[in-house]
């Protein structure tokens, strides 16, 4: 085989800090693959998930694994019978939908059986702070970003959402507790958001403590996250939640994700795709899961000081493809420059 694996690590800076109940960050370590073949280089990108223990030096050693397998021609269809779900899988199976894109010259949305891909709506993520901090986030944010997504951390949220609106009274609302809400009134909880128009409570408990929802009956819904990782997770879902956040890093790539959304889809879930902090190479794979979304948060390059050149570009909250190779073959034009 002519085939070629390589595996790298960057840090890419956050623009100021990224802060959420389980602490603050101001770099995102990535993990790059490049395969090489018969001339063509495809990428992806993956990041770590950290509260799973991931780290890029784990997951980049979790890529070296298996590259002879990858070499030997390996393809993503029996990724999975050679590593488990999280980043390492995510950028293989990224760097394999690229190569068969640019191979075949079919589309990676065409073979992935989604509808040509168009521009969409995407949140932008407002870190949590005090509720000063954030009404004055909001109000910088809004005329850009009509769907804003706020961190909260339990104590203290419904002040911060009321901040928010009143520095953003027009935009569309969404909250991700980040599992903060174990131990309190969740019904309480949701009623008091209510007021503010929310439309969606990410992940109120722990995973793992999905049962505390049983018999809740909340005026917003709520939205898996940490609870759901791959469709294995759907089963405890259902009658919980509904709607789950489906996350390529979580899931282990697109070629799963594209499962997930089906079966949630029959289940009777409502759909977001979410991203972690990353580069538009990060998320592109991402972008054609979320043309069937009813929310979509793939804001990770706009919360960098800066993004891979040709990437997504975002205006008024919609985000685009910027390389028009994009609507073609796989992920072209994105990633064809390191960070300084």
């Amino acid at each position: 085989m002519s085939r070629r694996l390589s595996v790298s690590i960057e840090q890419w800076p956050v623009a100021g800090a990224f802060t959420i109940a389980r602490g603050s960050r101001t770099s995102v370590e990535v993990v790059t693959v490049e395969i090489a073949d018969a001339g063509c280089i495809a990428r992806g990108e993956a990041t770590p998930i950290y509260y799973h223990g991931e780290s890029a030096a784990s997951v980049a050693e979790q890529i070296r694994a298996v590259r002879p397998a990858i070499e030997d021609g390996l393809d993503r269809a029996d990724l999975s019978t050679v590593m488990t779900r999280g980043a390492a899988r995510n950028a293989v199976d990224a760097a394999l939908w690229d190569l068969a894109a640019r191979q075949s010259d079919v589309p990676a949305w065409r073979a992935a059986g989604m509808p040509p891909p168009r521009p969409i709506v995407t949140a932008f993520t407002l870190s949590l702070d005090t509720p000063a901090a954030m009404e004055t986030a909001a109000r910088v944010a809004a005329p850009n970003h009509p769907l804003l997504k706020l961190k909260l951390a339990g104590e203290g949220d419904r002040e911060r959402v009321a901040a928010v609106r009143r520095g953003a009274p027009a935009a569309r609302l969404i909250v991700d507790a980040n599992e903060a809400w174990t131990g309190r009134d969740l019904a309480a909880e949701a009623a008091s958001l209510l007021p503010y128009g929310v439309e969606l409570i990410e992940q109120p408990v722990k995973a793992g403590e999905d049962h505390l929802l049983d018999a809740i009956e909340t005026p917003i819904p709520f939205c898996a996250d940490e609870s759901l990782q791959d469709r294995a997770d759907l089963a405890r879902c259902l009658g919980r939640y509904a709607a789950v956040n489906i996350k390529l890093d979580k899931a282990g790539g697109l070629t799963e994700a594209l499962v997930i959304a089906r079966e949630a889809r029959a289940a009777g879930l409502k759909l977001m795709v979410g991203c972690m902090l990353s580069t538009s190479l990060g998320v592109a794979p991402a972008f054609l899961l979320a043309q069937e979304a009813e929310w979509v948060d793939l804001d990770g390059p706009l919360l960098l000081q800066r993004d891979r050149p040709q990437g997504f570009t975002f205006a008024a909250g919609v985000m685009r493809p910027a390389a028009q190779g994009f609507w073609g073959n796989g992920w072209a034009g994105i990633g064809d420059a390191r960070p300084s």
